[in-house]
């Protein structure tokens, strides 16, 4: 590519897109994985991917895990470069703590539901509603609504944070009404919820899994935080993405129904391949699969291009960062206890 072809790419990129050029040549198959890999040493790139992103993305990652272990990792970074598999708010999540460092994201409209649902301005109405309440934000969203949090937890720190937040205060817990009642039932904590949910973990079918689980009745059915108490209820076991991972692992259990994503299936299989997984169902009977479309965005031709152009580049406002980077600082201090 022509440095003039590059430099016209750069100005037409949109603001959540990837840029397109029809005659641009991408290597494919064995090539591309060495590709990426070429690039990667030439250009002191880590390249870090959540559970949920496709298997090849997985398996090329430098560093593999959950939103918290995924937050320690860009923090503790010597690379130039971070290449963020994942979704949008984790890849501005490690250019917060990683301002010097360039972060790049395949594609930028792999957004979130959740992220997209909670805004700072309406953080700040609650808050002004409740003067006297906590703020602790669910990591999956965006660096405004954190800049306006007290503390940022995720899914395996969140039930330990919320337990030693002032017991005197109440907590104004977003962007996440269902990890928030789970955490409430669990804490027995005085909570205020946003209203949001994910789109994936909402859309699992407490009847379709109840016949699942009668028709394989050795099965254990394990749930992440964000679906419904319906669905929370029938589990035999709820926890994040990690301790998902970890059960399927150490449990005695061979065979588990899986209410996540699915892309967890790959590394669950990768630890125990001797045990049966079946993905829970969801409500649409057309559809037996529980994807997230936006992780799904992220493809290896995409991460060859971010990493060959460095484009998209995550940016943001300084001051925005700083005030991002507080509530984040307090929730790695708080979670260090957690392995």
């Amino acid at each position: 590519m022509s440095t003039e072809t590059l430099d016209k790419a750069k100005s037409n990129l949109p603001v959540r897109g990837f840029l397109k050029i029809d005659d641009l040549i991408i290597p494919k198959g064995e090539e591309l994985v060495q590709a990426i890999l070429d690039l990667k040493k030439e250009k002191n790139a880590v390249i870090l991917a959540h559970y949920y992103q496709p298997p090849a993305i997985q398996d090329i990652a430098d560093f593999l895990g959950d939103s918290l272990q995924l937050a320690r990792q860009a923090k503790d970074t010597d690379a130039n470069m971070i290449a963020f598999c994942g979704v949008h708010f984790m890849a501005e999540a490690a250019k917060i703590l990683n301002p010097t460092k360039k972060v790049v994201l395949p594609d930028t409209q792999a957004g979130c539901s959740l992220a997209d649902g909670c805004s700072g301005e309406g953080l700040r109405a609650m808050r002004a509603k409740h003067p006297n309440a906590i703020i602790a934000t669910y990591i999956n969203c965006n660096a405004e609504t954190k800049a306006e949090s007290d503390i940022i937890v995720t899914s395996s720190n969140a039930e330990t944070i919320i337990e030693s937040l002032p017991k005197d205060r109440p907590i104004i817990f977003a962007p996440d009404k269902n990890l928030g009642r789970y955490l409430a039932k669990k804490t027995g904590r005085d909570m205020i919820f946003w209203d949001g949910s994910c789109i994936v973990h909402e859309a699992f079918s407490m009847e379709r899994i109840a016949q699942q689980m009668a028709s394989v009745p050795e099965a254990k059915l394990i749930a992440h935080p964000e679906s419904e108490s319906a669905v929370l209820d029938l589990a035999h076991f709820v926890g994040s993405t990690s301790a998902l991972l970890n059960y399927v692992e150490k449990d005695e259990a061979t065979v588990f129904i899986v209410a996540t994503e699915e892309g967890i299936l790959h590394e669950m299989r990768k630890r125990a391949p001797h045990k049966q997984l079946i993905p829970a169902l969801v409500f649409d009977e057309s559809c037996n699969c529980s994807e997230c479309f936006y992780m799904k965005r992220n493809t290896m031709e995409k991460l060859y291009l971010c990493m060959k152009y460095e484009l998209p580049e995550i940016t943001m406002d300084e001051d925005l960062r700083l005030r991002a980077l507080k509530p984040i600082e307090a929730m790695l201090d708080m979670s260090k206890m957690i392995k």
